[in-house]
């Protein structure tokens, strides 16, 4: 194996361990993301451990949502433009519905168990 050869391997096995331990930290922490495409919440169901932050991020192009919480609080985000992000924190178990207030078609779920 030449020298460039050799340092292009080390530096491309270096960045493996990297990402692995970026992936690791990542897989441990506390948060989700659910992502507005399509007018839909990918994904529309998720499952949960108490004190988990989830953040809704807003991937359409040129279309505002809110995330819209079901129930007599009826808790519910600014408008999301493109680009915009909402985190909510889940802390005790339990279902939870949500909507996009603007598309009441477009609809997800929680469920935070421990």
């Amino acid at each position: 194996m030449t020298e460039l050869r050799r340092r292009r391997f080390c530096t491309a096995l270096a960045g493996g361990a990297v990402a692995a331990l970026s992936f690791h930290r990542h897989a441990t922490a506390q948060d989700a993301v659910v992502v507005i495409r399509d007018y839909k919440f990918v994904p529309a169901q998720l499952s949960i451990k108490p004190g988990t932050t989830v953040r809704w991020v807003n991937e359409e192009k040129r279309t505002t949502h809110t995330v819209r919480f079901a129930g007599p609080a009826g808790l519910e985000s600014e408008r999301l433009f493109p680009g915009d992000q909402f985190e909510h924190r889940f802390d005790k178990p339990g279902f939870v519905s949500y909507l996009c207030g603007p598309h009441p078609e477009m609809t997800g779920s929680i469920e935070v168990r421990p």
